[in-house]
């Protein structure tokens, strides 16, 4: 019943800046929180970045803390990832997430995922 389309990912240097997108649509009520997470080859997906739509309250994974901005626009119902400083260990499929119930860095605790944007940092 929601539905999330991630956009922006790509290939970028080390050191450069990447900005993704997630549009929601459907029935985004309850959708108390939105994150990202992020999964590379091989590895569990992991905790990025996330906030509480209303509020507006942000919360980053420490490997990510000073670099990535995590923002929305309310009226477009669209979540933004804004990352800096990227480094080649960034290099992963980033999903946007939406949850009813809480912020949290547990995938498990979010109902919808969008397909994921491949972003991918060469050294």
């Amino acid at each position: 019943q929601v539905q999330l389309v991630e956009s922006g990912g790509g290939l970028v240097q080390a050191g450069g800046s990447l900005r993704l997108s997630c549009a929601a649509s459907g029935r985004t009520d309850n959708s108390y929180a939105m994150g990202w997470f992020r999964q590379a080859p091989g590895k569990e997906r992991e905790f990025v970045a996330a906030l509480t739509w209303r509020g507006g309250r942000t919360y980053y994974a420490d490997s990510v803390k000073g670099r990535f901005t995590i923002s929305r626009d309310n009226a477009k119902n669209t979540m933004y990832l804004q990352m800096n400083i990227l480094k080649p260990e960034d290099t992963a499929v980033y999903y946007c997430a939406a949850g009813s119930r809480r912020v949290g860095v547990n995938p498990h605790e979010y109902d919808y995922w969008g397909q994921g944007t491949p972003v991918t940092v060469s050294s």
